[in-house]
């Protein structure tokens, strides 16, 4: 019955019904005004929308009085079948929320898919929770620790390159972390609960914290000015800002030696971290090829 309704609408309906369930399932909720701001749209056409979507998929929202939005309703089942790359992308950068139709590229091309995505359900709890900003309760496997139980507050998502994962003040540990979004079973969005002042944001000091750092082509690789061209480096440099929860993650993906003597070898080893001191305190920083702690050094050349 859906795909058979849907097919007699135009392209433009379907782009704001399949958006105004994105919004619903990811964020919770939906208010005309958010159709009329991303569309152009006016009111009315907006509440004929809502009207619409309610025939489509009866039980999917529900009108909450209190908050004058439409939220979750107890029963979503999605009409529209989001690819997780696309609802990654609409989440994180504000990409392809329309209807996901499969539409010929304009160039060939081929791009790598990850090894794994993020069950939408799962995924689609932690963003609710982020953005109504209230706690998680999850069920969480860990190499170290097996399954737990889990109360968490999440706030952003982190894409490390090969996982997505949540930021998120864990209760347990008292601590903010990175949980593996795929390694998360059983949400549950603890609406109404409240969330204390040290479990935001504000107060993670690794993700308030900023790192400058400066990378430039690694001494012992050939040709230089080939990877200054490549990276767009300006006067054989390249320079970054980053979060310093994300440092570790972004050195280890691109591969740059952050040894203070560029010591490692290897073809994907095309840049360096010109000072390594830059990224003392990262708790990430292990994940960075070849760092170590400066007194670690100290006892390596005192044993040597």
């Amino acid at each position: 019955m859906p795909s058979e309704f849907l097919e007699n609408l135009t392209q433009p309906q379907r782009d704001r019904l399949a958006f105004l369930e994105l919004r619903v399932r990811f964020l919770g909720e939906i208010r005309r005004q958010d159709l009329v701001t991303r569309f152009g749209i006016q009111s009315a056409a907006a509440s004929r929308d809502l009207a619409l979507y309610k025939d489509l998929a009866p039980g999917n929202i529900d009108y909450d009085l209190k908050g004058k939005s439409y939220v979750l309703g107890l029963n979503f089942q999605p009409v529209f079948d989001s690819p997780p790359e696309r609802v990654l992308s609409w989440l994180t950068q504000g990409f392809g929320d329309g209807e996901p139709r499969r539409l010929k590229a304009l160039v060939v091309s081929e791009s790598p898919s990850r090894l794994t995505h993020p069950d939408l359900d799962v995924l689609a709890s932690v963003t609710r929770a982020i953005h109504q900003e209230c706690p998680l309760g999850i069920e969480y496997y860990s190499i170290s620790s097996g399954s737990t139980e889990r109360e968490i507050v999440p706030f952003a998502l982190i894409d490390n390159g090969l996982r997505w994962h949540v930021r998120a003040f864990d209760r347990k540990s008292q601590e903010f972390r990175d949980f593996v979004i795929t390694r998360i079973n059983r949400p549950m969005v603890l609406k109404g609960q409240p969330v204390a002042s040290h479990e935001t944001s504000d107060q993670d000091i690794q993700w308030t914290r900023i790192v400058e750092l400066e990378l430039v082509p690694h001494p012992d690789q050939p040709r230089p000015e080939i990877t200054e061209m490549d990276y767009s480096m300006h006067s054989g440099v390249l320079r970054m800002k980053l979060r310093a929860a994300t440092a570790g993650y972004i050195l280890r993906q691109w591969s740059v030696d952050c040894t203070p003597d560029h010591s490692l070898r290897g073809h994907e080893y095309r840049l360096w971290l010109k000072d390594h001191l830059a990224i003392y305190g990262v708790s990430n920083a292990v994940l960075a090829p070849g760092y170590r702690l400066p007194d670690q050094q100290q006892l390596e050349v005192e044993s040597d």
